[in-house]
């Protein structure tokens, strides 16, 4: 496999480290997930799509919608949103659930980019008000 490092990984690895000494991490034992649950491999770069089998993973469970969530906003969600689009995901980007280091890259890929390739582009209390609760259908779609 090719791994061609770009500046602002460079510049990530120089600095504090949040994660182990390889490209990758590993979950705090607090916060890590649950026996059982899925956890995507070989994420090395911004999107979560690019060399990882989570394409392969959602194609399995047969999930065609992802909502995107996290840090950064303008980089990683926004590389992995445009990714999933392209692959046909329907994509949800939760705006008040995302950060980045700064306010202009809050705005590209708030205002500029995600308008582009979204489906939708929500608060978080939009988001739970569209979801299922348990006194609903299980199996009733949601749209927006």
């Amino acid at each position: 496999m090719r791994v061609c490092v770009n500046p602002s990984q460079v510049g990530a690895n120089q600095g504090p480290r949040l994660c182990c000494r390889n490209l990758g991490g590993e979950f705090h034992r607090e916060f890590g997930p649950p026996p059982g649950d899925v956890v995507v491999l070989g994420h090395w770069a911004q999107s979560g799509f690019a060399n990882t089998d989570l394409d392969a993973q959602l194609t399995q469970r047969e999930i065609e919608k992802i909502i995107l969530v996290g840090f950064v906003a303008n980089t990683c969600i926004e590389s992995t949103a445009r990714f999933g689009m392209e692959l046909g995901y329907h994509v949800t980007l939760i705006k008040d659930a995302t950060a980045a280091f700064d306010a202009e890259g809050m705005h590209a890929a708030h205002k500029v980019n995600g308008p582009r390739f979204a489906y939708a582009m929500l608060t978080t209390e939009e988001l739970l008000t569209l979801l299922p609760d348990h006194s609903r259908n299980e199996n009733q779609e949601v749209h927006r």
